[in-house]
């Protein structure tokens, strides 16, 4: 049984899972004092990825799947078969850097008072120092997201009243509980995952992760954010999301599209039937 079973969905990315996969070895791989396993399920691309991965990564374990079913089902696949104590989801448009070394967050879960702990991210960054705010969040309830979507959150980013969406009043520099993290990269105990069950399958691409974390939590698992611990996160570079203006669009569809999926999931029964129609509206307007 290894310790830790690293992730990666790939999907016409053989340039950005090149980088990840070489810089995954180079700054944590080699290092490690834990057995890791690296899974890099492809979602049948139509470039190289997958000659790279077996001419260059040959300790790579490859899944290659028939058809693209998404993120949600194709990272459920290498989900269902593993067996270390610790799993994660990893994004093949990320960076490691000499400040990305995940057994000290293994080593944090390891700790008996962490035993309520049941997922931990680190600190994703851009390219430029900035912090990715998927990383950082808060349970999108309707005034959240409501405060978020007119851009309070970005005027009073230090009131909680308006700044629940990605918790920024908390402060980013500490160690502390958040509601939801990114599945760009997510460590969890798969004593969790056992309990909680695998990613929703109903969302292809994005709010996942986020319906996700909610069911952690609702499971009694904290999830939280330690950001001594950093990795690069490019963003938006998988085939469907970089590949011309066209997907690009339909990506930016994606992400309102399961802003109401994720309402309709967990919310629609709370509110009247209005609601869900000025919701439906609001996120019109936004994608444009």
């Amino acid at each position: 049984m290894s310790d830790l079973s690293i992730v990666i969905l790939n999907y016409n990315s053989q340039f950005w899972l090149k980088q990840t996969l070489t810089t995954l070895k180079n700054h944590y791989l080699d290092q490690t004092k834990y057995d890791v396993e690296v899974i890099v399920v492809d979602n049948a691309s139509t470039d190289d990825s997958t000659t790279m991965i077996k001419r260059s990564f040959r300790w790579v374990k490859l899944v290659e799947l028939p058809t693209n079913i998404g993120f949600a089902a194709g990272n459920n696949v290498a989900l269902k078969e593993i067996t270390s104590r610790y799993g994660m989801l990893l994004n093949n448009d990320m960076e490691f850097t000499a400040n990305s070394n995940l057994d000290i967050l293994i080593d944090l879960l390891e700790k008996k008072d962490a035993k309520k702990i049941g997922m931990i991210t680190p600190r994703l960054e851009f390219s430029n120092g900035n912090i990715d705010p998927a990383c950082h969040r808060g349970e999108p309830t309707l005034w959240a997201s409501f405060t978020y979507m007119i851009g309070l959150e970005d005027l009073f980013p230090s009131i909680k009243a308006f700044s629940q969406y990605h918790l920024w009043y908390k402060d980013l520099a500490t160690a502390h509980e958040i509601d939801a993290c990114s599945g760009a990269a997510m460590i969890f105990r798969t004593e969790a995952l056992k309990k909680v069950g695998l990613l929703d399958e109903r969302f292809f691409m994005y709010a996942e992760d986020l319906d996700w974390c909610r069911q952690f939590r609702d499971k009694g698992w904290q999830i939280v954010y330690y950001p001594y611990i950093s990795i690069i996160h490019h963003k938006n570079k998988s085939g469907i999301a970089s590949s011309s203006k066209t997907t690009a669009s339909k990506t930016k569809a994606y992400f309102y599209d399961t802003m109401l999926q994720y309402y309709d999931k967990h919310y629609q029964n709370d509110y009247p039937a209005w609601v869900r129609t000025f919701i439906k509206y609001l996120l019109k307007i936004k994608k444009g």
